[in-house]
């Protein structure tokens, strides 16, 4: 039995607005609380709402669930400068010693944020078909390079017109044969698929196989207008 890490191993949970990102976690929580010891930071630009969308759902005890306020875009606090995260980590570590996986959730950004590999160990990124069709081959280093791709909300496909099947197999076209799941809450086989892959990855974590890898830097990007002088 390897020797149990010096901390947690702390999985990133990326991903658009509105693709589920909290209700992900809600149910790796919900499904893996009782073999393994859990915590969740969560990250909003202006409020808490998604860590009290967790609280109240009753899916851990409300105080290892840890709520960041990033005033800035999501990826401010997840890429740029993680000292906000890094210090709430902490802070759920100390209060809660022995934790196995602290899940962070970034703000709902777009097709360009990734966690940077000094704050998560590994990272999922997802995506829903509500989003169209074609968003996996819009692409994006989250899409090609996270640890696993998730393409999320697919008992909806036929109410929105979309193939899931078809964008989970361009997601493994686009990710060079790295780890896509194409998740709905309701199909016990794909909740039980994304659980077995947290389990392996944190087995690989905790023996010193895993290594945390950078998906590579976000596409040049700009706020609001820019005046310029001539």
């Amino acid at each position: 039995m390897p020797e149990k890490p010096s901390r947690a191993m702390r999985l990133g949970i990326a991903g658009p607005v509105g693709t589920g990102k909290s209700s992900l976690i809600a149910l790796l929580c919900r499904q893996l609380s009782d073999e393994l010891e859990l915590g969740v930071v969560t990250n909003d630009i202006y409020t808490d709402e998604d860590a009290r969308m967790l609280r109240a759902a009753g899916v851990l005890d409300t105080q290892r669930i840890r709520a960041v306020e990033t005033g800035a875009c999501p990826h401010t606090a997840i890429r740029d400068d993680i000292t906000m995260n890094a210090i709430a980590i902490e802070d759920l570590e100390s209060d809660f010693p022995g934790l196995d996986v602290v899940l962070i959730e970034s703000g709902g950004d777009n097709l360009t944020a990734t966690f940077s590999p000094a704050l998560v160990d590994a990272q999922i990124f997802v995506l829903d078909v509500a989003g169209g069709g074609d968003v996996v081959r819009k692409g994006g280093p989250g899409i090609a390079r996270a640890d696993l791709l998730v393409v999320n909300k697919t008992d909806l496909a036929a109410y929105v017109g979309v193939d899931a099947d078809l964008m989970v197999q361009q997601g493994f076209s686009a990710r060079d044969g790295r780890p896509v799941i194409g998740l709905s809450r309701l199909d016990t086989e794909s909740v039980t698929q994304i659980c077995d892959w947290v389990r392996h990855t944190l087995g690989h974590y905790a023996s010193g196989e895993h290594v945390a890898q950078d998906p590579g830097p976000m596409a040049p990007h700009s706020h609001g207008d820019v005046t310029h002088s001539h």
